[in-house]
């Protein structure tokens, strides 16, 4: 389970203007295993997402997770913990191949079976991309499914997803909705998604509603969804990019 107890985060002007409050109080438990953030562009999801990670420090406030604090735990460190986190933008390794990769994400040595199967639960073709080297020769929806396998690979408890629609065409993201499917089916921990898509909102277990740095709003779909996309600014929002 990971707990958010009043975590801020507020950034440091250097130039004599007032800081900017970035996250204020933000009070939350993740039990169940798909959990959806989501909120109008720049009310802080992918700030919150970074804070759990590791990759920003909270200004205060105290991070949870099975009961362990990890609020002072450097990215590197809350990964060993079990914290998995996908950007964006996944990054292009130039002379590494994809096996290599999911090696690495195992942490441990693995054949090329137990690596092809990763891959086969994304949808890809294991033959095809196993010995690929990940580079510009890539899709945007390859490089998301191939981190994906990563985190598969990890079994972490809690893998974060920052707005996996970003950047891809609606090929891509049909593809990884089936994908998110089956991980909420399959995996043993916890699934954090960053996004603003309907279609992502409906298989998950609860939302988050998370506006101008705060929790406006946290419940199953059943509860939150209809007032959500209710409010006219909210559903232009969800149904912009690839609906």
């Amino acid at each position: 389970m990971l707990e958010l107890r009043d975590v801020c985060f507020t950034v440091v002007n250097d130039n004599d203007a007032s800081d900017k409050e970035i996250l204020k109080n933000i009070n939350l438990k993740v039990e169940d295993r798909f959990v959806a953030i989501t909120g109008p562009n720049g009310g802080g999801k992918s700030t919150l997402a970074k804070i759990i990670a590791g990759i920003y420090q909270p200004t205060s406030g105290q991070i949870l997770l099975d009961g362990v604090d990890i609020t002072n735990m450097s990215i590197t460190e809350r990964a060993k913990a079990g914290v998995s986190f996908a950007f964006q933008q996944p990054v292009r390794f130039k002379g590494l191949t994809v096996k290599d990769l999911i090696t690495l994400a195992a942490g441990k040595p693995i054949d090329i079976g137990e690596a092809c199967s990763y891959l086969s639960e994304v949808g890809l073709c294991a033959k095809d991309y196993i010995n690929r080297e990940v580079n510009e020769s890539l899709s945007g929806g390859e490089l998301k499914r191939i981190e994906i396998a990563m985190i598969i690979a990890r079994g972490t408890k809690l893998s974060i997803f920052d707005e996996p629609e970003a950047g891809i065409d609606l090929w891509s993201f049909n593809n990884l909705i089936q994908v998110f499917e089956s991980m909420h089916k399959k995996i043993n921990g916890s699934i954090m998604i960053i996004s603003h898509q309907e279609r992502i909102l409906n298989i998950a277990d609860k939302i988050v509603v998370v506006a101008n740095g705060s929790i406006k709003n946290y419940g199953t779909k059943a509860d939150v969804l209809p007032d959500l996309l209710s409010t006219s600014e909210a559903c232009s929002t969800l149904m912009e990019k690839l609906v």
